[in-house]
């Protein structure tokens, strides 16, 4: 149900997409705590959406994105985005990610690429371009928009078996 002049991004989708699916995968929805020297297992699913400032890098956090609508989860990002461009996001709106998703296929210049985890969550989605790309359907060439995801894990408390079993959800 989107309301006039809304427009759900790639990354609004993916948001959704990525919430939904560690919902499914609480495995892979974790952290290492350190101290404890066990794994922490997160109740909620809160997706952090990388966004580049003018001299870094912030990651503002659209808390329990998993139980909300993504016409809602797109105004929240585009609002924390705004934001956090205008240095006005406050403490709670850049801390408890679970996950993280950051988006470079804006720049149109990046297919595929690897994306630095965001401590001390143990995973990210990195998306690159979408291109219009030749593929096989039912024996014919087609061409469809396609676009790279690089899932990086932080292997000491996700296993390359269960991280592709949670990709397999997201493609």
């Amino acid at each position: 149900n989107e309301e006039a002049g809304d427009k759900v991004t790639v990354t609004d989708l993916l948001v959704k997409i990525l919430a939904v699916a560690l919902r499914k995968r609480p495995n892979i929805n974790v952290s290492l705590d350190e101290k404890a020297n066990q794994i922490k297992v997160y109740r909620d699913v809160n997706i952090g959406v990388a966004v580049a400032l003018n001299n870094g890098l912030i990651v503002p956090v659209g808390h329990q994105a998993d139980s909300k609508p993504v016409s809602q989860i797109s105004r929240e990002i585009k609002d924390l985005s705004l934001r956090a461009k205008e240095n006005r996001l406050e403490p709670a709106e850049i801390t408890g990610g679970t996950f993280t998703v950051t988006n470079l296929g804006g720049y149109k210049s990046v297919d595929w690429f690897t994306p630095i985890i965001n401590l001390p969550e143990a995973g990210i989605l990195g998306v690159g371009q979408t291109a219009d790309t030749p593929v096989a359907m039912n024996g014919q060439v087609a061409i469809r928009p396609m676009m790279g995801l690089s899932l990086v894990c932080d292997h000491r408390v996700i296993d390359g078996a269960p991280a592709a079993e949670f990709f397999a959800l997201l493609i």
